[in-house]
């Protein structure tokens, strides 16, 4: 049994014991040992078969538990303008939670 998420504009195939990193969700405080429920399900597969339509898709839930917060590797972005003397370098490091999937539900 498996099931398909889209968490943070990515889609991850997930299934119940498996440890996955997504991105935390804008605004909320999210502390270790806590119940997240994943409800954005794009696909599920269970003993019925492969389920795709949106009317079944919305009873899913994936039940999961939160391990920690990590940030991802840096993305370095450079800009540069041609024969103006002109860089410029940022960087960004994304705020993922690593979440432990205990149940797929559906």
């Amino acid at each position: 049994m498996y099931a398909i998420l889209r968490a943070g504009g990515k889609q991850v195939k997930v299934s119940a014991g498996d440890v996955v990193r997504v991105e935390k969700p804008s605004g909320k405080k999210l502390s270790k040992g806590e119940e997240l429920t994943l409800s954005d399900v794009v696909l599920f597969s269970g003993d019925g078969g492969v389920v795709s339509a949106k009317d079944d898709l919305a009873k899913v839930a994936v039940k999961a538990t939160v391990i920690g917060e990590v940030r991802s590797r840096k993305v370095l972005v450079f800009k540069k303008k041609i024969r103006k003397q002109h860089r410029r370098t940022r960087g960004h490091r994304q705020t993922m939670v690593e979440v432990r999937i205990d149940s797929i539900e559906g």
